[in-house]
């Protein structure tokens, strides 16, 4: 297989790009983009580090971050596997991008910056939720708020095709396939409610 290793070879295959592309790019959430943003529960905050990329699914009954100003998101850090992977990252790298979507819509609105961890409770305090608090919140600093062509997710059907989920493999099976001892069948019939118990 030929690979592309040469950015003039590469852009010797694609056309110029769409001007459009390049104008909607905006430096600070602005009023359509605040709005925008504000009606998305979900998001993919993705970080690097020394190991290489990671992505993480980020999501909230409420919008997923809070606008502290057009050039401050504020994204709490709420209970998981303890992992922590992508803060580990952020705290050697600031680099991020985020990705927001919206049930029902077919664009994407993506963030470009570089984020900061803070464990502060002036900050992390601003999230309670039934008496529990983020440990930690991404502070990120966008440089480039720009919304995606809807073809991706209109050729997926992501929002239209309904459930597809019959017959794909269960965490428990995920698990069990690493370590073959595992009770998976076990696991799986509690992971929904220790889901919710952990939740915030």
């Amino acid at each position: 297989m030929d690979t592309i290793d040469d950015i003039a070879a590469l852009e010797a295959i694609y056309d110029a790009p769409v001007p459009a592309s390049l104008t909607k790019v905006a430096k600070r959430v602005t009023p359509l983009y605040r709005q925008w943003i504000e009606a998305s529960r979900f998001c993919v905050l993705t970080t690097v580090g020394p190991e290489g990329t990671d992505g993480s699914p980020r999501g909230d009954d409420g919008p997923v971050v809070r606008i502290a100003d057009d050039k401050t998101l504020l994204l709490p850090d709420w209970r998981g596997n303890n992992r922590i992977d992508s803060l580990r990252n952020i705290v050697r790298d600031g680099r991020v991008s985020l990705m927001f979507m919206v049930p029902g819509s077919n664009n994407v609105v993506r963030v470009n910056g570089r984020a900061v961890l803070t464990a502060d409770t002036a900050v992390t305090g601003q999230f309670e939720q039934r008496r529990k608090q983020p440990k930690t919140v991404i502070v990120v600093t966008p440089e480039e708020i720009y919304f995606q062509c809807a073809k991706a997710i209109m050729r997926s059907g992501l929002w239209t095709r309904g459930d597809d989920s019959a017959g794909i493999p269960s965490a428990g099976q995920f698990v069990k396939e690493m370590q073959a001892d595992f009770d998976a069948e076990n696991y799986d019939s509690g992971y929904a409610e220790y889901a919710k118990t952990r939740m915030w």
